[in-house]
């Protein structure tokens, strides 16, 4: 009766540990971390002894519990490591050696995970010096094979010098173990074994042992020997790898294909680290073979056709095809090493043909993986790119969305490079390098929205926020804009919702035709905002979030604060709601005093909406969100320091605006006096060059403020002189330094029209 909860919980989890039930018993090991963490010392004094006896009877549930239990407490340092090696140390060992496999590499995993942490001297005496004997040839197999494991870590723990005296020997003694699987066990801690004892000793004792592994009886042996003596290239000077371990190679590659099909696998996985490893040390003769025998390995199992159905064929061969499968995913994963190995220069002479077949291999698996390495392939390839632009045609018309989902992560790194590192201009490869390229993106897309796979048809549209670098503006209007209007108002993903109305707002920033800026802003309004779905005016509140966060402050309030206002009187609870959690960003958009008739618009709403509200859980928003409106500190039009940096964010979005507003404006008024006298195609050119040159300045202008296309952050562009309501300042002049946040706009527009007029009377005296 005087026990304290903590003392009777851990009497009663004693007494039933003890009883031996073993559902009661694992319930009582999996909180031991528990009871470490409230009494450690109780804990150590009365569970763990009855926990210890426990577990020499416990079954395997029990077993692996507590394994995960006793390094669950190490993890926590619920005790010191004195303490913890002195409690729990021996109870782990003790188990080493279970009969169950799985509760032996168990307790494995946790010791391993101790002996991390122990002292040297407890390592020594607790651990090393007990290993002497577990290791002989007298002890079980599994004995011996926890010995090789517990050797692989123990390197780490101790000096170059201890390893060779009291380490080493073990080590050789067990790499010539009678039993073929110790001999592959020791043979694969041979890597941590070297980069304990250094380069000198590696070179003198391990590299021998490798060598002669490499030539055991068991293939087991010799592929864990190939594969450590790969790993280990980078520690062997050039002499180790062209005298000793390059003739290894050459014979594992000559006898691969008449041993088994694991060792191609093995093979075809490390030919990357393969190629860099003996990278300079073939002789052109060694560069071909092994070239041929990627190529080879590349095709492995395609040749083989047969008339027969998959239930027609043997077992066996069922079976082999999978693992040519996996040798051949294996080259797609290896294909940029092998780009460098035969430099990117000769890649169209000695690889375009293997990676055409890569990605046409029927296999999904193949696919996906060159699907995934095709970014880092258009990197190294460089302005060779254009060689492997219908490869990226195809792939995005894959018919598995596996393959296209791993092809869009990169995708505007991968458009980025296919319109700028081309032999063409920048101009010219935009629009005419890749002329299968819309359809093969809106077929995409088409086919992601048919699917289920809603994440990929997200992260898809998230993409296409790359294409106004890519492609034209029209293109993006007729063959695209207009789709994400579709997905805002039809889609039931909400996820794909968003995404489709961030890339509108994106798409409509870089839109260069005032009367297609117009229509999109208009249909925004009145078929999101002013829609007879409720689930649409929702999505046009998300749309004035975007273009809040994306747009200059100008822009949102000549277009969309009122609209958004509005929305306080709507019929749905749900989208008052949302509103008032938008209201405060709604609030940062203004500047006083050019904006103060729209504080006061924004005022009288919040007032009608305290005094009118039914809704109780609107109303207790709408209170939460007066005092945030409250606290808010408003923009002012003059100088002031804790606006500044946000201020100067804005006033370059409202430049790069307005630099957009006059490349419209430059580019009507240079094709009207081209017209009268120059051919077609020569004006064009030359509006072409102009628009560049405002293109770039742009570019460079999302430099300076920190913007990127690529992080979603385009400029916008937007007309004052428009036919749609405006609700904010400046709006009889475009050119206002309070719109365009800049003091050059007057003689920027200046120079551009004496552009015009010089260009006019060069004309009209060479006519």
């Amino acid at each position: 009766k005087d026990c304290t909860d903590l003392h009777f919980a851990a009497y009663h989890t004693a007494t039933v540990a003890h009883a031996g039930q073993d559902i009661q018993g694992t319930s009582v090991i999996a909180n031991l971390p528990l009871l470490m963490r409230q009494n450690p010392a109780e804990t150590l004094r009365r569970v763990l002894p009855k926990v210890r006896d426990a577990l020499r009877v416990a079954g395997v549930e029990m077993q692996l519990t507590a394994a995960v239990s006793f390094l669950t407490i190490l993890q926590e340092e619920s005790v010191s490591v004195h303490t913890y090696a002195h409690s729990f140390l021996q109870v782990i060992l003790l188990h080493l050696e279970h009969r169950d496999a799985g509760v032996s590499n168990a307790w494995l995993e946790t010791l391993l995970s101790v002996i991390e942490v122990l002292p040297k001297d407890t390592l020594r005496h607790e651990i090393l010096n007990p290993l002497v004997s577990k290791a002989q040839l007298s002890q079980t197999v599994q004995s011996r094979l926890v010995s090789c494991k517990i050797l692989g870590k123990l390197t780490n723990k101790f000096d170059a010098l201890a390893i060779k005296r009291e380490i080493l020997p073990l080590v050789k003694s067990l790499c010539q173990d009678v039993e073929y699987e110790v001999r592959s066990c020791m043979c694969r801690q041979l890597e941590n074994i070297a980069q304990g004892i250094g380069t000198e000793l590696t070179k003198s004792v391990v590299l021998p042992e490798l060598i002669e592994l490499s030539r055991d009886e068991g293939s087991s042996v010799r592929l864990a020997a190939f594969e450590t003596l790969v790993n280990l290239l980078d520690i062997f000077d050039t002499d180790d790898r062209s005298q000793t371990i390059l003739p290894v190679v050459k014979s594992f590659c000559e006898k691969s294909f008449k041993a088994d099909e694991s060792i191609l696998i093995s093979l075809s996985f490390h030919l990357g680290k393969l190629c860099h490893g003996l990278y300079g040390i073939f002789t052109p003769d060694q560069h071909l073979r092994f070239l041929e025998f990627y190529k080879k390995l590349c095709t492995l199992g395609l040749q083989q056709e047969n008339g027969h159905n998959e239930n027609q064929i043997p077992p066996q061969i069922l079976e082999q095809e999978k693992k040519y499968v996996l040798v051949r995913k294996n080259c797609a994963y290896n294909f940029p090493a092998m780009i460098v190995f035969v430099d990117p220069k000769n890649f169209h002479m000695e690889l375009y043909s293997t990676f055409f077949c890569l990605c046409h291999d029927p296999e999904v698996p193949v696919r996906y993986t060159i699907a995934i390495c095709f970014y880092e392939v258009s990197k190294l390839l460089n302005s060779g790119v254009y060689l492997i632009h219908k490869e990226l045609i195809t792939l995005l018309q894959d018919e598995s969305l596996e393959v296209l989902d791993a092809l869009i992560d990169h995708l505007p790194e991968i458009l980025e490079l296919m319109s700028t590192g081309g032999e063409s201009s920048v101009q010219e490869n935009k629009l005419s390098s890749l002329p299968d390229l819309v359809p093969a993106l809106t077929a995409a897309e088409q086919r992601a929205a048919a699917s289920l796979k809603w994440r990929t048809h997200e992260k898809l549209l998230q993409k296409y926020a790359c294409l106004p670098q890519v492609i034209s503006s029209d293109q993006i209007y007729y063959r695209f804009l207009q789709r994400m209007f579709t997905i805002m108002m039809t889609n039931n993903v909400l996820p794909v919702q968003k995404a489709a109305s961030r890339t509108l707002c994106i798409f409509l920033r870089y839109n260069r035709k005032q009367e297609q800026r117009h229509e999109v802003i208009q249909k925004l309004i009145e078929q999101l905002g002013q829609g007879k779905s409720y689930w649409n005016r929702l999505r046009f509140l998300d749309t004035c979030e975007f273009i809040i966060e994306i747009f200059s402050k100008s822009f949102f309030c000549k277009y969309f604060f009122l609209p958004a206002i509005e929305l306080t009187h709507d019929p749905v609870a749900n989208v008052r709601m949302k509103l008032c959690y938008l209201l405060p960003k709604v609030k940062s958009t203004l500047k006083i005093p050019a904006d103060k008739h729209l504080l006061q618009q924004l005022e009288m709403c919040v007032r009608k909406l305290l005094c009118q509200e039914k809704d109780k859980d609107v109303l207790a928003i709408v209170k939460r969100t007066v005092l945030e409106l409250d606290r808010m500190e408003m923009s002012m039009d003059a100088f002031q320091k804790k606006f500044y940096e946000k201020d100067l964010l804005d006033q370059e979005k409202e430049r790069e605006e307005l630099l957009l507003l006059e490349m419209v404006c430059f580019h009507m008024h240079t094709h009207l006096l081209f017209s009268d006298h120059l051919p077609f195609g020569p004006a064009d050119k030359i509006i072409n060059r102009e628009e560049s040159a405002l293109v770039n300045l742009l570019e460079g202008s999302h430099l300076s403020s920190g913007l990127h296309l690529a992080d979603c952050i385009a400029p916008s562009s937007f007309s004052s002189n428009t036919s749609l309501p405006s609700t904010s300042r400046g709006t009889g002049n475009s050119a206002d330094p309070k719109i365009s946040g800049s003091k050059d706009t007057q003689p920027r527009k200046a120079t551009l029209k004496k552009l015009i007029v010089n260009r006019k009377n060069n004309i009209d005296g060479t006519g």
